[in-house]
């Protein structure tokens, strides 16, 4: 009987210096919260090993995405859209104006 690397004469001296150490009303309890903290150690392993199997499962069952790219040619763009895209572009330059006004005012004070 070969338990984690330790023979039967190994753990019957572990046993003995338990019961010496321990006493013999003290080693009941100790051997059952012992008991309870690997049952519980295994129920989490076990839990822990059915999530992985469902979640390999669930990523084995979904259909990977196909991307296609457009054939087409460069698209124009319409007259309200070039007329959208400069009002956006001045916009864009008035905010880094105005930020711009307000550090060196901050670094004035």
């Amino acid at each position: 009987m070969n338990i984690f690397g330790i023979g039967l004469p190994e753990m019957a001296l572990i046993m003995v210096l338990a019961l010496l150490v321990f006493g013999p009303k003290k080693l009941p309890e100790i051997g059952r919260s012992l008991g309870k903290a690997i049952k519980g150690f295994q129920d989490a392993s076990r839990e822990f090993e059915e999530e992985f199997k469902r979640e390999s499962e669930q990523l084995s069952k979904t259909e990977p995405m196909k991307a296609t790219l457009e054939k087409s040619g460069p698209k124009s763009l319409s007259p309200q859209e070039n007329q959208a895209t400069a009002a956006a572009e001045a916009n864009v330059a008035t905010n880094d104006a105005t930020a711009e006004e307000a550090t060196s005012a901050e670094e004035a004070v």
